[in-house]
């Protein structure tokens, strides 16, 4: 029976960092993942390979939209449909060997297979029982089912089918206008099919800022996305080589039906927790289905930790990693830490979106006295020599004080843009301090200093 200070559940961005930084503390420690491969569903079905797709097409969507305005004479790429499925494995294996490196870098034992936790302090993984001091729970989420919709991963999809498809297909529906719909919806929109997304809700990435939707609504229409919101789905079926999609809208009773070549079913996830054996020791868990954990992320059961999308919170790859950093140190006696009044989120659609802190519904809610800087990228050099000047920078600052108090850009960039709006707030900056702090020119960055600037006397450049 091998024994261990820590034994991490899960090897995706979560548990893999929680396993590398116990490891660097000092702490013997082994990590459970029942994959082949580790990352989790992240690197392997998630961000990752998402992300490498969206990458292609937007070159793709660069090279017709804008390299001619460019004198750049070129026919439309032919898309390699089987070249570009490499391209994105070459990406995954590229990520989950390097995890593999550092688990070996840090002498991290991986115990290959899929974990029960028998009693506090022991954990089963295949017919062996090894011990640990503490067990950190690191197991992620899975897609959520939807009532009527018949997943089959080849016509009715989830985002995981939605990275395999065999062919390019000709029409799309998506169930879900939230981050992973939108994403994957703009892939395949670039890629020539005819995307249609339903939603529940009257608008679109639920939470966001209201601005921010709207304009970005409006600029996944030019795009060519369909839209048609607030319409409950029914059912999905696949039949003879196509899905059919019942829908029943809101303010009607009357049910409608719409074809396509794939069904991509994106309404969210739900907490993965199924054969850990939480039960059997008495781990308590809330109506959702997430682990229950204090601030210090320990259950009510001594000796077990959960972190990332199993507890309440934002399914972020980002914030399962900083809890994973904070319950490492916490485990080696330090003080661990995560602000989750500053965590990033980010679309990475073109243009991007991205927010940090409150936006102004939440801020008209709380009766918060704020002020809006707001500024275009119309007005940014860079962004209009680069044919990327739709959507803008938004600071909301406290009426009084002018302390940063949260951000929403749509944009170029806007997923990198929105760090140094982070790091201002990390340090309990104002508006100010970023109007004053010196942007280096033509930048994107530039119009982050315009919208601070705004929240003053007003931009130099609007």
């Amino acid at each position: 029976m091998a024994s261990y200070d820590v034994i991490v559940i899960g090897s995706g961005p979560g548990g893999y960092v929680c396993a590398i930084r116990c490891a660097q503390l000092g702490l013997k420690t082994a990590c459970v993942e029942g994959r082949e491969t580790l990352g989790g569903t992240c690197l392997n079905v998630g961000c990752i390979p998402s992300k490498a797709l969206l990458h292609a097409t937007e070159l793709l969507h660069e090279t017709e939209a804008n390299f001619g305005k460019m004198g750049l004479k070129v026919l439309r790429p032919d898309v390699d449909w089987a070249q570009m499925m490499a391209y994105k494995d070459e990406t995954i294996e590229g990520n989950t060997k390097g995890i593999e490196f550092l688990f070996k870098k840090n002498k991290i034992d991986w115990l290959k297979g899929w974990g029960t936790i028998t009693e506090p302090g022991k954990v089963m993984v295949g017919d062996e029982v090894h011990e640990a001091k503490n067990i950190v729970v690191a197991t992620g989420s899975e897609p959520s089912p939807l009532p009527g919709v018949e997943v089959d991963e080849k016509r009715v999809v989830t985002s995981t089918g939605a990275l395999e498809l065999e062919e390019i297909p000709k029409s799309m529906v998506v169930i879900g206008a939230g981050v992973i719909g939108l994403e994957l919806g703009s892939v395949y929109n670039r890629l020539g099919a005819e995307v249609t997304v339903i939603e529940y809700l009257d608008v679109i990435t639920p939470g966001m800022d209201p601005e921010i939707q709207k304009t970005f609504q409006r600029t996944l229409k030019k795009q060519g996305l369909k839209f048609i919101m607030g319409a409950a789905v029914q059912s999905a079926k696949a039949a003879k080589g196509k899905a059919t999609v019942t829908y029943k809208p809101k303010k009607g009773d009357a049910e409608e039906t719409v074809q396509a070549d794939v069904v991509l079913l994106a309404t969210g996830r739900r907490p993965y927790t199924e054969g850990l054996g939480l039960d059997t020791v008495g781990v308590r868990m809330n109506a959702r289905g997430q682990v229950e954990t204090d601030d210090h992320w320990k259950t009510n059961v001594d000796g077990i930790y959960s972190i990332g999308d199993c507890i309440d919170g934002p399914m972020l790859a980002h914030k399962a990693e900083d809890e994973g950093m904070a319950v490492a140190e916490t485990l080696a006696g330090q003080a661990g830490h995560v602000n989750y009044n500053v965590i990033p989120g980010v679309i990475y659609t073109h243009p991007e979106v991205a927010n940090v802190g409150f936006n102004e519904a939440d801020l008209k809610d709380a009766g918060h006295p704020y002020k809006v800087g707001k500024f275009s990228f119309m007005g940014n050099a860079r962004a209009k020599a680069n044919h990327a000047a739709d959507g803008f920078v938004k600071i909301l600052a406290d009426k009084e004080t002018d302390r940063i108090l949260g951000a929403h850009i749509i944009g170029p960039m806007a997923g990198d843009l929105i760090h140094e709006i982070c790091v201002a707030m990390e340090f309990g900056a104002a508006a100010e301090d970023l109007a004053r702090t010196c942007h280096a020119h033509p930048t994107y960055s530039e119009a982050v200093r315009e919208a601070a600037l705004a929240c003053g006397d007003g931009p130099i450049h609007s």
